[in-house]
């Protein structure tokens, strides 16, 4: 097995380009981050409406199908039922798709934006734009994001488990792009990519706030070489879980991860200030549906300004980035499930979830500053990995909570990095379920190394630039996986329907009454 990746073409090329990256980042760190910027810059100023479009364009497409006649098409089987329980299933949602991106943005996003509003227009640090701060941080983790995962997730799964299919993003194109090795080879390979600078955007975050975190509770200094002895510490525990095949260790680092996320989530409930966050909680919802359309498509071309690139457009492709990675796993825990429900599921309970998360955790942070003049949204402005240990700051038990905060952190990088090696192994070993060693092995040390240069080159702008541009090519693959499950749904029978079965049985009892009669 550990031969065959060696001479997989997905295998070298990506592993190549990725190394190629590591290492002109590590010899040539200032130009590196300079050129990041550029094409950071390039990216968002000349795509960034492609970006946009495409992620409406995808909603669009999914809601449409959820609510068609092939909706009630099983992924698997007729007879299938999902292989795992509704709220395990939302358990494991929720944690692969979010990661320790929602425990960064979660404060650091709504204070961003009540510091500096997204609208020219409107005070800063005032009730409207507090208003405004929460509405449009639930729209960019809302069902946008979700979308994405979702349509690489369906088309993987639907292969996977109806056709009996590897889960290769080229095998999911095939009925677009067709069956040429080359073709295959640079869909795959552009994946791998996509998937590397998604996780280590995620990484990379994560260890920022982790540094944040140890200076609020130890007093450590944000620098580099403790960002860096972080990562390698990181890289040994997912390793080590990754290459003894821990399928439990998994298993347990979730639950705990889950268990960690709803003991925050519930103290900042009932010890901040309750009232206002449910308030704002149901406002910010009534915003997020009122504004959808406008926040969706909205460029800045007559005011000028950089506030949709720095924001929206950073997130859709960050999404996009992450999207062949939490796709995947998305797709292998959804087996059993009507389109209908895997649509519905993936688009409305994770979102559910992160918009009450942020109301909790950036609501306190809001009252504070508007009610008691915490300056939480200044600090925030000077230091984004502050955000969170700055509002356990106003409520009991601070030390705690952020030692908590910390340890909940690096469980969703392990488990993210852990889950990411196997997927990407499987994904440079077509598609196998049981990729080799040497594979994981390669994929841990590049994730590390790459998410390593990222931060010494330019941190969270290099972090950005990296998720920004490796995503271009793969929108477009994402707006070609629409036309092949178009395709793939229309050349399936469909499952009878239960009152068509009801209506059949009434048909045939009057016939055989009729009979008898005669």
């Amino acid at each position: 097995m550990g031969r065959e990746s060696w001479k997989n073409p997905v295998f070298i090329v990506s592993a190549a380009v990725i190394m190629l990256l590591v290492l002109l980042g590590a010899m040539a760190p200032t130009a590196f981050g300079d050129v990041s910027g550029r094409l950071f810059n390039f990216t968002t100023m000349n795509f960034g409406w492609f970006y946009l479009l495409a992620v409406f364009v995808i909603i669009l497409f999914l809601i449409v199908l959820a609510v068609s006649k092939y909706g009630a098409i099983r992924l698997g089987g007729e007879e299938e039922r999902p292989e795992f329980p509704f709220f395990t299933w939302i358990g494991m949602l929720f944690s692969a798709g979010f990661g320790a991106g929602l425990v960064f943005w979660g404060v650091a996003e709504p204070m961003s934006h009540f510091f500096t509003s997204p609208f020219e227009g409107t005070e800063a640090q005032t009730e409207e734009a507090a208003r405004i701060a929460m509405g449009y941080s639930f729209f960019h983790w809302g069902i946008s994001q979700w979308s994405v995962f979702a349509i690489v997730g369906l088309v993987i799964g639907f292969l996977q488990f109806r056709k009996k299919k590897d889960g290769l993003v080229s095998t999911a194109l095939e009925p677009v792009t067709g069956r040429k090795p080359g073709v295959k080879h640079t869909i795959d390979s552009l994946a791998v990519i996509a998937t590397v600078m998604g996780i280590a955007t995620s990484v990379g975050l994560g260890v920022l706030q982790i540094n944040g975190g140890l200076n609020a509770v130890m007093g450590t200094e944000n620098s580099i070489g403790l960002q860096l002895l972080i990562i390698l510490v990181m890289f040994v525990a997912y390793m080590l879980s990754s290459t003894t095949g821990l399928n439990k260790g998994i298993r347990y680092l979730s639950n705990l991860n889950l268990g960690l996320a709803l003991v925050l989530l519930v103290f900042v409930l009932f010890t901040g200030p309750t009232v206002f966050i449910m308030e704002t909680f149901t406002l910010a919802i009534g915003d997020y549906f009122t504004n959808f359309i406008q926040y969706s498509l909205r460029m800045q071309p007559y005011v000028g300004g950089t506030w949709v690139r720095d924001w929206t457009i950073f997130y859709w492709a960050w999404a996009i980035a992450w999207s062949p990675f939490v796709g995947a796993f998305v797709a292998r825990v959804s087996r059993g499930r009507t389109i209908r429900e895997f649509i519905l599921g993936v688009m409305v309970i994770p979102p559910a979830i992160a918009c009450l998360w942020i109301a909790a955790f950036g609501g306190t942070a809001l009252w504070h500053d508007l009610n008691e003049g915490a300056g939480i949204a200044a600090a925030v402005n000077a230091d984004l990995t502050s955000a969170l240990f700055l509002t356990f700051d106003q409520l009991p038990m601070s030390g705690i909570m952020s030692v908590l905060a910390i340890l909940l952190i690096i469980t969703f990088l392990v488990t993210s990095a852990d889950s990411a090696t196997y997927i990407l192994a499987s994904m440079t070993s077509n598609g196998s379920l049981e990729p080799p060693l040497v594979a994981k092995v390669v994929w841990g040390v590049l994730m590390a190394a790459i998410a390593a240069v990222l931060l010494y080159a330019g941190g969270l702008e290099a972090l950005q630039t990296a998720s920004l541009i490796s995503a271009l090519p793969f929108t477009v693959l994402l707006l070609l996986l629409m036309i092949a499950i178009a395709k793939l749904v229309r050349k399936e029978p469909l499952p009878i329907r239960k009152a068509d079965l009801r209506r059949f049985r009434r048909l045939e009892k009057a016939a055989n009454e009729d009979q008898k009669k005669k």
